[in-house]
């Protein structure tokens, strides 16, 4: 085994949407299974008898539709629910984190494990307990990849994925082992590697991982910059990158494409209000608050038919804060500044930037300070949300709950005709079990 101070791991779960929603649906098991995106927009995940079907990423709910279901295909589309998707995630993370104390949350179904200091013999058994473990407790299938750098371990997991012989679980361990995957590995493939960066170098006659690691790390450096010289290194066995436990969002964004075009005002100041007001959960749930915040609101430039308005508003709060009250007061004060009549939008957001610990927020000598009563609202949200279902407790400008069976359900909520059930988060939407 070849000399390495550092040992990565990154667990990653297969076609986690999909498998949440089989979780609590095995009659999708063994089908043809997409879930759509926003509004039934385009697949976003997608199980594997769908993509041997020949289903790509992207491919919209009409051309699934129309290419695969109406030929005979049996294909069942499932409309993205990320409440449920969200709750499996904290399962996923909290069986992980029983097992290997020493975890950075790359993504809802994506984590790095900091494996240094063990043994070969305990590596393996570690990754054997992590998959057997998950699947059993939470359902959801996961593959494990172990290499002396994430980027190789990032590697591994993509061979543990894509051949059943490793059964879940691939350690890149030796030098021999280390330049066959590299050969195996297309340049595309690699982690860091973009599509702009992946067309640059095949033009240039590399086109496996093993290729790149061949040029030296001043033509590296020269033609990819810094970062492309970090994935190098990586390549090379070297860790430059390390495992950041509970990392804390830079920005935080909340947007979404409405359901309808909406070209009423209240309606837009209904969605944005949301959207702060789950930037603000966010924020709170990283122990964080925000310096500004920025809105936009966007017309459908698909539509070439209509009339186009793009435009943002940032806003520079008094002192930081992660205020549901005083973010969402901010955006509607933004919203006034952009928004523009004669227009139907399609889509609008709400971004928090220059987030800081809430633990260093400067007071402000020159605002009068309701912090007490602020947290003592913010609190209340969290604990009767966190406890009865999210939006239970919200501000009257937030409108309606939006929720699947609303009756006044507003255009700008999205448009989810294949939704499931909130199985594990609401007690009304539990499985029923007749016998």
């Amino acid at each position: 085994m070849y000399e390495s101070k550092k040992i990565f791991g990154v667990m990653d779960c297969n076609n986690f949407f999909v498998s949440c929603e089989r979780v609590f649906n095995p009659v999708l098991e063994g089908k043809a299974v997409v879930v759509l995106s926003n509004n039934d927009g385009c697949s976003v995940s997608r199980s594997q008898e769908a993509k041997d079907l020949g289903i790509k990423m992207g491919t919209t709910a009409f051309n699934v539709q129309r290419e695969f279901i109406d030929k005979g295909h049996q294909v069942e589309m499932c409309s993205s629910n990320y409440v449920l998707y969200g709750d499996m995630s904290r399962r996923v993370m909290s069986v992980l984190q029983s097992i290997v104390p020493d975890v950075e949350i790359y993504s809802i179904d994506e984590a790095f494990i900091d494996f240094t200091g063990m043994s070969g013999k305990q590596i393996d058994d570690k990754a054997k307990e992590i998959v057997y473990k998950v699947r059993k407790f939470t359902g959801i299938p996961v593959c494990v990849g172990v290499g002396s750098s994430m980027t190789l371990a990032k590697a591994a997991n993509r061979f543990a994925k894509h051949f059943k012989g490793y059964k879940g679980y691939c350690y890149i361990d030796t030098e021999e082992k280390r330049e066959k995957a590299l050969k195996l590995l297309d340049i595309g493939d690699v982690w860091g590697i973009g599509r702009r960066l992946s067309k640059f170098l095949t033009g240039r006659g590399i086109k496996t991982a093993y290729d790149f690691t061949k040029h030296s790390a001043y033509w590296v450096k020269k033609n990819l910059g810094v970062t492309g010289l970090r994935t190098y290194d990586e390549l090379n066995g070297k860790a430059d990158l390390a495992i950041e436990e509970d990392a804390a969002k830079q920005t935080i964004t909340t947007s979404r494409s409405f359901g309808e075009m909406v070209d009423d005002k209240e309606q837009l100041g209904v969605a944005i209000s949301n959207f702060a007001a789950s930037g603000a959960e966010k924020l709170r749930a990283q122990h964080s608050a925000a310096e500004c915040v920025t809105v936009y609101i966007t017309t459908n430039f698909f539509r070439n038919d209509l009339p186009q308005y793009y435009n943002t508003a940032t806003i520079e709060f008094p002192e930081a804060t992660n205020s549901t009250v005083e973010i969402i007061k901010e955006c509607k004060r933004g919203l006034d500044a952009i928004y523009r009549e004669g227009f139907k939008y399609k889509k609008g957001g709400v971004i928090l930037s220059g987030i800081i610990p809430d633990n260093q927020v400067q007071q402000n000598l020159f605002v009068e300070s309701n912090y007490d009563k602020m947290k003592n609202i913010n609190n209340l949200l969290d604990s009767v949300n966190h406890k009865f279902g999210r939006n239970k407790l919200h501000l009257a400008v937030q409108g309606g709950s939006g929720k699947q069976g609303d009756t006044k359900k507003e255009k700008w909520q999205m448009r989810r005709e294949h939704l499931s059930k909130n199985y594990s988060t609401n007690l009304n939407e539990i499985i029923t079990l007749k016998v």
